[in-house]
C-alpha cells in the first residue's frame, strides 16, 4: 500500500482562483476606505499582508470554483489509504475553511502571520515533515518548481506558461491535468460585448435631429460607440472582480468567466485598466472635451454603483436610469448637438421603468424561492415586489405622457412634415411597456430588459414600427 502523502496546492490547483487577489477585491468592496491599506501592510512582508486580509476579508469556501479533476485525484488517493495534505500559500484561516468544507484533508499547512508558505518555504516545510522525495505534490505555478524538485512525483494542474517544460526537466512529472477552456468565448463573455448594444443610445440625438445622413457624423458616432464600449467593458470586468462572491451565489451569474474561474483574476487586473486607458486616450485625441467629461462621469458613477450604490434602496434604480441617460447626453456632446428638454425627460422616465423591471425580476426570483429577508447585495426584500411594479409601470406610462406632450410642442412642427402622425407612436409605446411588465410579472424576463428587448421578436417589431412612425412623420 502506498502511504506517501499526496500534497495539494490550493490557489490555481484545487480552486480556479487566487484567494490572495480575491481577498484584496473583497476588502475593496466591503471597506472602500481601506482600499490602499494592503500597500502599507505589504511593507511588513507578504505574510503580514495576508494575515491582515484574512482577518478583514471574508471568503466563503462553500462556493469557490473547485477543480473537479483535482477532487477526483484526492478521492482516488484517499481510496488507496494515502494521507492527503493541503499545503498552500494562502492564509491559515482560508485554508482551514476550505478543508472544513471539503472534509478531504488529513492535515493543513498554510501561511501564518510570520511565514509565507510559498516556493522554497513550502519546499523546506514539506522536507522537514516528510523528507526529500517523501511526498507527491500537485501544483500549477512557477513557485511550485522547487517543491516539485523535492517531491517523489509531480502533478501539474493547468500549469502557468513555461512551467510544464521546466517541471518535466526534473524527470518526475507523473501527470498533467488540463481543464478544457474556451478562451475566446470566455473573453467575449467577460467583456460583455453583448451589452454594447446599450451604447446605440449614443445615436439617439443624431436621430432626433434628423442628421443621420451626414457621413462625417456617422464616422464620429462609430468611433464614440467603440471607445464608450471599451470603457463600459473595463467597468464590467472590474465589477465582476468586485462581485465574485455574490456572483457565485447567483444561479446565472455564477457562470460568469471570473466567478467560475474560466478567466483568472490576474488577467482581469491587467485588462480593466488597459481598456480604460485605450478608451480615454482615444476619446481625448478624437472627440470633444464634453464627451470626455461625460464618459468620466459615467465611469465614476458606474464604479460608485458597483462598490456601494447598488446596495442602497431606490438610489440603485435611479443610478441605473442615469447611466442610460448619460449615454444619450454623451451622444449629444459627441455630435455637438444641443440636448432638448423632451429628450432628457423622456429618457429619464423610460429608463427608470426599465431599471425597475431589472430589480423586479430579481425580487420575483427571490419570492419564488421563499426568501423574505433582504436580498444579498441589494437594499430590497421580496415583499417590495408589488411596490416596485407600481413604481415601474407608473414611470413607463409617464414616458408616454412626455411623448404626447412633445407632439404638441410648437417647436416639433418645425422638425416634422406631419407631426400629428407621431400620435401613432403612443399606443405602440403603451403596448410595449405594458407587455414588458406583464412578462416580468410572469417571470419571463431574467436578463437586463434592454438585452431582453434586443432578443425579443415582438420588441424588435415594435421598435421598427416606432421608428417607421417618426420616419413617415418626417
Amino acid at each position: 500500500m502506498n502511504t506517501l502523502p499526496l500534497v495539494i496546492d490550493l490557489d490555481g490547483t484545487l480552486i480556479h482562483t487566487d484567494l490572495f487577489l480575491e481577498s484584496c477585491f473583497t476588502l475593496i468592496r466591503t471597506d472602500p476606505a481601506r482600499a490602499f491599506h494592503p500597500f502599507v501592510w505589504l511593507t511588513r512582508g507578504k505574510a503580514y499582508l495576508k494575515a491582515k486580509l484574512a482577518h478583514r476579508a471574508d471568503i466563503d469556501a462553500t462556493c469557490l470554483p473547485y477543480n473537479t479533476q483535482v477532487l477526483a485525484l484526492i478521492r482516488e488517493a484517499r481510496a488507496q489509504g494515502r494521507p492527503v495534505v493541503l499545503a498552500t500559500a494562502s492564509h491559515q484561516i482560508y485554508a482551514n475553511r476550505v478543508a472544513a468544507h471539503l472534509q478531504l484533508f488529513d492535515r493543513v499547512l498554510a501561511t501564518e502571520d510570520s511565514t509565507n508558505l510559498s516556493a522554497h518555504n513550502k519546499r523546506n516545510r514539506l522536507i522537514a515533515e516528510y523528507g526529500e522525495g517523501g511526498f507527491d505534490y500537485c501544483g500549477n505555478a512557477h513557485d511550485d518548481l522547487p517543491v516539485w524538485a523535492a517531491a517523489r512525483r509531480a502533478y501539474l494542474v493547468n500549469p502557468q506558461p513555461g512551467v510544464e517544460a521546466k517541471a518535466k526537466a526534473g524527470g518526475n512529472v507523473q501527470r498533467v491535468i488540463q481543464t478544457p477552456r474556451r478562451r475566446i468565448q470566455s473573453w467575449l463573455k467577460g467583456l460583455r460585448l453583448h451589452q454594447w448594444v446599450k451604447n446605440l443610445l449614443l445615436f439617439v440625438p443624431l436621430l432626433a435631429s434628423h442628421r443621420l445622413n451626414e457621413a462625417a457624423l456617422l464616422v464620429k458616432g462609430c468611433l464614440a460607440f467603440f471607445l464608450f464600449g471599451l470603457c463600459a467593458s473595463s467597468v464590467y470586468v472590474l465589477n465582476d472582480l468586485l462581485d465574485l462572491a455574490h456572483d457565485r451565489r447567483h444561479a446565472i451569474k455564477r457562470d460568469r468567466p471570473f466567478a467560475s474561474g474560466d478567466l483568472s483574476i490576474a488577467a482581469g487586473i491587467f485588462t480593466f485598466p488597459l481598456l480604460l486607458a485605450v478608451s480615454f486616450t482615444g476619446v481625448a485625441l478624437f472627440l470633444p472635451g464634453r464627451f470626455t467629461a461625460t464618459l468620466a462621469a459615467y465611469y465614476a458613477l458606474t464604479l460608485a454603483y458597483s462598490i456601494a450604490l447598488k446596495r442602497q434602496m431606490v438610489v440603485d434604480i435611479i443610478t441605473l436610469a442615469l447611466l442610460y441617460t448619460l449615454r444619450i447626453i454623451a451622444g449629444a456632446f459627441a455630435f455637438q448637438i444641443p440636448l432638448t428638454f423632451w429628450m432628457l425627460v423622456f429618457s429619464m422616465f423610460i429608463f427608470l421603468s426599465l431599471a425597475l423591471v431589472k430589480r423586479y425580476a430579481e425580487l420575483k426570483e427571490a419570492r419564488k424561492k421563499n426568501k423574505s429577508a433582504q436580498l444579498r447585495g441589494r437594499g430590497y426584500i421580496a415583499d417590495d415586489l408589488e411596490m416596485i411594479a407600481t413604481l415601474g409601470a407608473a414611470s413607463g406610462y409617464l414616458s408616454v405622457m412626455v411623448l404626447a406632450l412633445y407632439i404638441q410642442e410648437t417647436s416639433t412642427a418645425a422638425l416634422y412634415r406631419a407631426p400629428q402622425l407621431i400620435w401613432l407612436a403612443c399606443p405602440l409605446l403603451l403596448f410595449w411597456i405594458s407587455r414588458t411588465w406583464l412578462l416580468a410579472h410572469r417571470g419571463q424576463i431574467h436578463d437586463d430588459p434592454v438585452i431582453f428587448a434586443v432578443k425579443d421578436r415582438v420588441s424588435l417589431l415594435v421598435g421598427l414600427l416606432f421608428g417607421a412612425v417618426f420616419w413617415i412623420a418626417t
